[in-house]
């Protein structure tokens, strides 16, 4: 059993549909998630959809996080684009601001930002677009954490900036012995069966550490494990890791 005080924060990417096209089962993961990752419309996400979702989380007493991301429909954000700073921190600035209108109208607000995709992996450790991200935070509202890989440029950065950052861990992801995740194009580089991610989640909340793809051990100390809603299985995944952290003694609460 585990201390009374550990904890952990659930997250999830939600509101990824566009239209009529839906993607993840948005109202069962926030049964169980405790954080919500909610698309800004630049890789997915249309305002009425994204209202429906904000008035859900708001409904189950689940945060709201910005899920900035590259102006990449078509590959749904997981493509790196070679984006200017200052065209950059102009982006995010207008996501978070469009979410938070939409949040509150519906009696919520944005209350952290996590990139998505391809600029969360970037600003891992490209220095100038991480910092045109934490720029753009530090530009709208100094008191919105930022989520992202432990250690890397874009938290360095962040907490420079005064920011409060959130360490994050996946649970459905393959790690590289850097501690960085391996790219999706790479066979293995997402988790699908429910057991080894329900034990990789635990061992990183409890243990803070993770198997990388090589069986190198990676020390991870996560306030936050996400959970992708796109996943083969994302809600039974959901469900399994907050019931097995729970067996354990870990409180699953919201971070913001």
């Amino acid at each position: 059993m585990t201390s009374s005080d550990t904890r952990v924060d659930l997250n999830a990417d939600l509101g990824e549909g566009y239209g009529v096209w839906r993607l993840g089962d948005d109202h069962a993961m926030l049964e169980v998630v405790t954080s919500a990752n909610i698309a800004c419309g630049f890789h997915a996400g249309d305002p009425t959809s994204l209202r429906g979702t904000c008035a859900a989380a708001v409904s189950a007493g689940v945060a709201i996080g910005a899920q900035v991301s590259y102006p990449d429909r078509v590959g749904f954000g997981r493509r790196f684009l070679d984006i200017a700073p200052g065209d950059l921190t102009a982006d995010v600035i207008y996501q978070i601001g469009a979410l938070d209108g939409i949040a509150r109208s519906v009696g919520g607000a944005v209350s952290y930002v996590k990139p998505h995709g391809a600029l969360y992996n970037s600003i891992a450790s490209h220095r100038s677009q991480a910092q045109a991200v934490v720029d753009a935070v530090v530009a709208l509202n100094r008191d919105l954490p930022l989520y992202g890989l432990p250690g890397s440029v874009s938290a360095r950065l962040a907490e420079a900036a005064g920011l409060a950052t959130v360490a994050e861990a996946f649970a459905d992801r393959a790690y590289r012995p850097d501690g960085s995740l391996v790219p999706r194009s790479e066979p293995g580089s997402v988790i699908t069966d429910t057991a080894t991610i329900c034990a990789r989640a635990l061992r990183m909340v409890v243990d803070h550490e993770v198997v990388a793809d090589d069986g190198t051990v990676v020390a991870v100390a996560p306030s936050t494990l996400c959970l992708h809603g796109d996943t083969p299985g994302a809600v039974e995944h959901a469900r399994a890791v907050a019931a097995t952290l729970r067996e354990e003694g870990v409180t699953v609460a919201r971070v913001t």
